[in-house]
């Protein structure tokens, strides 16, 4: 803390850059995503699903904490979901927010990993920071076969941070409706109760569109 003539008190630079940099530490953005931000998310010219979901990614960050609902990412592979839920979670870091990325079947694997004899980690160990976390992005949520124990297991940890207030941002590359006959929907995947619990936590915000990733190998 610092003090300044005729303006009292103030926060020291030094400190706050310090609390920034242990609470991105502590919310596990893969490097790869890691410069993933609201300022460098581009939607496509053209593409209003893109510019609708960066609209909504931005108003999230903007209103937080006075906001009750998180966001549900749907669309097929590369249409930024990942880069906008990080740049979510970034911009709430720099507002001095505990925040935590888990990719899920990651999340799923360490649990599993945790029921292992010599394992060093409990079950609890590797969920009370997915609990805890004022805003958790769980990223493919989905991607893991859906067997009765994964499906069991995403319905205890979203009805906590339901029961607990605690705002959830998911990406998926399920939908809701098939396109044809052949295609999963996110309800196949995670079940009726899970996909009716995220309808009342999350607004389902679709993103269409070419693969985002291709933008950066033709700038």
């Amino acid at each position: 803390m610092e003090v300044v003539a005729g303006k009292g008190a103030r926060r020291c630079h030094c400190r706050t850059q310090e609390q920034l940099t242990k609470l991105l530490a502590a919310a596990r953005i893969p490097p790869r995503y890691e410069r993933c931000a609201l300022s460098n998310y581009h939607p496509a010219a053209g593409n209003s699903a893109q510019l609708q979901a960066f609209k909504y990614a931005f108003k999230l960050v903007d209103e937080y904490p006075a906001v009750d609902r998180g966001i549900v990412f749907t669309g097929s592979v590369g249409t930024g979901k990942t880069h906008l839920s990080v740049a979510i979670l970034r911009g709430l870091v720099e507002k001095g927010i505990n925040c935590l990325f888990y990719e899920f079947g990651a999340l799923m694997k360490e649990i599993q990993d945790s029921y292992n004899p010599i394992s060093q980690a409990s079950e609890l160990t590797v969920l009370a920071p997915v609990y805890e976390a004022e805003v958790l992005v769980l990223d493919e949520l989905g991607a893991s076969k859906p067997t009765d124990w994964v499906r069991d297991t995403m319905m205890q940890i979203i009805n906590t941070r339901y029961n607990n207030k605690k705002l959830t941002v998911l990406t998926t590359n399920y939908l809701d409706v098939r396109r044809n006959p052949t295609d999963e929907t996110l309800e196949d995947r995670i079940g009726v109760r899970l996909r009716s619990r995220l309808y009342e936590m999350c607004r389902t915000v679709q993103i269409e569109g070419a693969d985002y990733r291709r933008s950066f190998d033709e700038s």
